[in-house]
């Protein structure tokens, strides 16, 4: 294993969440919150040691897959702890278990919050907080293998290991290439929302923040009744818009601007299954909103298009408390969470790629059922997928779901829980959706959890951003052998 090389850029990453940590100092003196000190000395904290870190280690050497998946997980792993003291610097959260998870919440672009009154936080850490999303969504590693072009196909297998979705899409033929395209095409999607939501009525601080978490597929809010604190029509949909293409597949954007058209979003088989399931959804919801609560159809309309593509796209944002809702809206709001966006989106869970790929194999079981003599290929969109991908689908798509089996049982012990909360906390975590039923409801928080439990929640936070293989190799005897 290339030590060196992991030790490396591990030191680099915490050089940029050292950095990082002085964009919130800034707000913190322009407000005066007198909090300046929980992010000058984290800061130098973190830089010191991505420094000596970095320079200790010397000559990288080349990446292998293995090197990649220990790179990538101890990255994630080394942020969070570090990035996790200016929350413990300011004193608003006085135990590392909760820093910890407030902070891999943020990374993972989970929102799920221990925080309970947000709106008394000092200003710093409202934007730190929206921060972890921002650099979480399109990956801080990802972010280094666009900084550095020398990574060569070192800088493929860490972009593989956190990049998600079943195939990792390259758009130019140096990674570091696609990966600045992604990142681009991400800066201009957040400043477009930040400006519209300015304009809309949000103050520029609230607009930055919400849009962090709307295009991360966060849902950290500045405001204790997260987006439904702007009662304005307006806002509501424009997040509701830029959530919705947060969840598509970012190398479509790319593709819609090189060729000046959008024919190739619907060209795209997974984003026309994507938009097919978000309308069919708040078809349902609608309907059901409109018959069992009195309100205007537009109002009805638009709690269903939020908290549907809030919930599918895992963004975790509410307009509504639907944990009072009919119990049919809830099960359609907690099978949205298994689903999950687009692959290449900022979104968790599973992904409409995968379920695509598990529903044309089904079919075609179906059919050699009945036709056991046919040859039958897996087709999506009209290209042949492999074996190997389908097999990585059944595989990744077995383990999630005995994950969820195995940690529902680990949460209802170490938090007891009853089985509604403990159920949708573990798909909540897992699917970095955020906010759950129950005691985890939208409207509620994590905070009252056992220490054990925020750390085990936290744990599947980041098998659920790293797409479970990347962490879970770590507990593969020969993953440490020679």
């Amino acid at each position: 294993m290339n030590i060196r090389g992991i030790v490396a850029l591990l030191g680099i990453v915490l050089i940029i969440i050292g950095l990082a940590m002085l964009l919130p100092m800034a707000w913190s003196l322009y407000y005066a919150d007198g909090d300046w000190k929980a992010f000058l000395y984290p800061a130098f904290i973190t830089l010191g040691f991505g420094v000596i870190t970095f320079f200790a280690a010397g000559q990288r050497g080349e990446y292998n897959s293995r090197d990649a998946f220990a790179a990538v997980t101890l990255s994630w792993i080394a942020a969070s702890v570090f990035a996790s003291l200016p929350y413990m610097f300011s004193g608003v959260l006085p135990t590392f278990a909760d820093a910890f998870f407030e902070t891999m919440s943020g990374f993972t672009t989970t929102g799920a919050s221990v925080f309970s009154d947000v709106e008394n936080l000092p200003h710093g850490i409202l934007f730190w907080r929206s921060l972890t999303h921002w650099l979480g969504g399109m990956g801080i590693v990802v972010l280094f293998v666009a900084l550095l072009s020398s990574l060569g196909a070192g800088g493929m297998q860490m972009f593989k290991a956190e990049a998600p979705g079943p195939v990792a899409e390259k758009i130019k033929p140096r990674i570091s290439e696609t990966a600045k395209i992604l990142w681009m095409t991400y800066v201009v999607l957040t400043i477009l929302q930040i400006i519209l939501l300015w304009v809309s009525g949000m103050s520029f601080f609230d607009a930055l923040c919400h849009a962090f978490g709307t295009l991360a597929t966060g849902g950290f809010s500045t405001k204790n009744a997260s987006i439904g604190f702007y009662e304005q029509p307006l806002i509501q949909w424009i997040v509701i818009l830029f959530m919705f293409m947060a969840g598509a597949n970012f190398t479509l954007y790319f593709q819609a601007l090189r060729r000046r058209n959008l024919q190739n979003f619907w060209r795209n088989i997974e984003f026309r299954v994507y938009l097919i399931i978000v309308a069919v959804f708040i078809v349902l919801i609608t309907a059901m909103l409109a018959f069992t609560i009195p309100q205007p159809f537009e109002a009805s309309l638009r709690q269903a298009a939020f908290q549907v593509v809030s919930v599918i796209t895992t963004t975790g944002y509410a307009t509504a408390d639907f944990g009072l809702w009919p119990f049919f809206i809830q099960a359609l709001l907690v099978i949205l969470m298994f689903i999950g966006g687009c692959s290449g989106s900022t979104s968790g869970s599973i992904k409409v790629g995968r379920i695509l790929i598990l529903t044309k194999q089904y079919r075609i079981e179906m059919q050699r059922a009945m036709h056991p003599r046919g040859i039958f290929d897996v087709k999506v969109g009209g290209k042949h997928v492999g074996i190997d991908v389908v097999i990585n689908v059944h595989q990744f798509f077995f383990i999630y779901m005995l994950i969820v089996a195995i940690s529902v049982i680990i949460i209802s012990l170490l938090a007891d829980l009853d089985i509604v909360s403990s159920f949708t906390a573990v798909a909540a975590t897992l699917g970095n959706v955020g906010p759950g039923l129950g005691r985890v409801g939208p409207m509620e928080n994590y905070g009252f959890i056992p220490a054990a439990a925020k750390y085990y929640l936290s744990f599947l936070m980041l098998l659920g951003r790293l797409e479970l293989y990347t962490a879970l190799v770590f507990f593969l005897p020969s993953f440490w052998k020679k």
